[in-house]
């Protein structure tokens, strides 16, 4: 009889265990792994200390690699592009500032001088070259000024892309005359027409990473900080 006791209490223990929320819930995605993640995996150390150029392939572990300018392929072949939602289409650019609005399609930025960038894309481990048009050009076309002080340097942009993905730069970021990198438009990547991240993408060549380079850009908003 104590057995058949003891046997109930265990049941129900394990039942409400189970009702606590332990287990996960149904609507909620498998974890990915994160990078660190992977780096113990692979017993690869990817740090600022290891020496390893970021941009360069790398392999990690049994099924798993990843090679400059490819997708990373995950045992039976699968890349990491199975994982990616497809790419909201995206119409002309529309900057705004005050009452004066602007739009640019790759076309119309066709006729601007254009700028080419170099630069590290951390994500993809590869170097990757993007020409286009600087943003400030665009921004000084609506009035925006191109020597910044005073409350000028109040001034701050908002870029969003199709997908509704926003990033905040201040406008002195933007320009030349007070900050080195320069941002741009970019239209092209190694010399052919931006694909998924197109048909227009901003470039930051100051950002260590790729955060803020809005894929498939529709919208700049310049703003005044209060």
């Amino acid at each position: 009889m104590h057995r058949n006791v003891w046997s109930a209490i265990l049941l129900l223990g394990l039942g409400a265990g189970t009702a606590s929320g332990q287990a996960a819930p149904q609507n909620q995605p498998p974890a990915m792994p994160t990078m660190g993640a992977m780096e113990h995996m692979s017993g690869m150390a990817m740090g600022p200390d290891t020496g390893m150029n970021p941009c360069k392939g790398m392999e990690m572990g049994p099924g798993m690699s990843m090679d400059a300018g490819k997708k990373m392929e995950m045992g039976e072949g699968k890349g990491m592009d199975a994982m990616k939602k497809p790419s909201i289409p995206a119409g002309p650019l529309k900057i705004v500032f005050g009452d004066k609005s602007a739009e640019w399609t790759p076309v119309t930025l066709a006729a601007l001088p254009h700028k080419t960038l170099t630069v590290c894309n951390v994500h993809a481990k590869v170097n990757q070259t993007y020409t286009g048009v600087l943003l400030m050009e665009l921004l000084t076309r609506l009035g925006v000024p191109a020597t910044q002080h005073g409350k000028d340097l109040r001034l701050y942009l908002v870029a969003e892309g199709s997908d509704g993905y926003q990033a905040v730069y201040s406008v002195a970021e933007v320009n030349s005359e007070l900050h080195d990198a320069a941002v741009i438009v970019a239209d092209s990547v190694d010399g052919k027409p931006l694909a998924d991240s197109g048909p227009l993408q901003l470039v930051a060549a100051g950002d260590k990473r790729p955060a803020r380079w809005v894929r498939n850009l529709v919208a700049v908003r310049v703003l005044t900080a209060q």
